[in-house]
């Protein structure tokens, strides 16, 4: 069995990024950032995403700020649920740096700077355990963030 290592350049990917247009505003307070991460839990929610988790990564990581955590039950459901997600946030004006996995459906990630979120096949979801991998990271329901 192979192993997964960490990517060394994972703590300087935040800094190449460009700096979203509410971050280069010196009154920004991160009010939008929590409003449209909550709107992505939200949507998970209302689509019926199982077992959806919020890790609050600022103290532990300069890659992001926060990882959702979701299952869909299909394919197909992964699928739906990743591009339901983007639509809603695409609506408020929020659009993801990058996306990548819904042409297959087993795991879609949505890349949103301040936040990532990942819709697991609950077999991969199992298999990566980002839970685990991101223990020390507070956590919370999707329904109580």
């Amino acid at each position: 069995m192979g192993y997964i290592l960490p990517d060394r350049r994972l703590s300087t990917l935040k800094q190449k990024r460009a700096i979203p247009e509410q971050a280069r505003n010196p009154e920004y307070n991160g009010a939008a950032e929590l409003r449209h991460l909550r709107l992505a839990v939200t949507t998970l929610d209302e689509h019926k995403a199982g077992d959806i988790i919020v890790l609050d990564l600022r103290d532990l990581s300069d890659a992001t700020d926060y990882f959702i955590v979701a299952s869909g039950s299909s394919d197909v459901h992964v699928r739906a649920l990743a591009e339901h997600v983007e639509g809603a946030l695409s609506r408020v004006g929020h659009e993801p740096h990058h996306v990548e996995g819904t042409r297959a459906g087993r795991w879609a990630l949505l890349d949103y700077v301040d936040f990532v979120i990942h819709i697991f096949h609950p077999t991969l979801r199992q298999f990566y355990q980002l839970e685990r991998l991101w223990a020390d990271a507070p956590s919370s329901a999707g329904g109580s963030f």
